[in-house]
């Protein structure tokens, strides 16, 4: 309803009023819908949706979990061999 009526806005063959009737929705949602719609046009055509900035943090996030997975199987291996040296049973 919401991709419907704020293209049908942006068509501009109704008015507000008349689309709000027509999908029983306030007028104001599909007047804020038809701006959002413009606002974010853009990423439509946009092949990297994400800014360098959000892309950079996200790469160094996932460094980081990386590191941590790495340093818990080092962990998980050592207390596994402490584990059966002292004669407990790993699962």
């Amino acid at each position: 309803t919401a991709v419907a009526s704020a293209l049908e806005a942006l068509r501009g063959h109704q008015t507000l009023q008349n689309l709000a009737q027509k999908y029983g929705l306030a007028p104001s949602k599909t007047s804020s819908w038809l701006q959002e719609l413009e606002m974010n046009a853009i990423q439509a055509f946009d092949k990297s949706s994400m800014s360098d900035k959000e892309l950079k943090r996200m790469q160094s996030e996932n460094q980081c979990l990386l590191q941590k997975v790495g340093q818990f199987a080092i962990d998980c291996d050592f207390f596994a061999k402490a584990c059966e040296a002292s004669g407990l049973k790993v699962r």
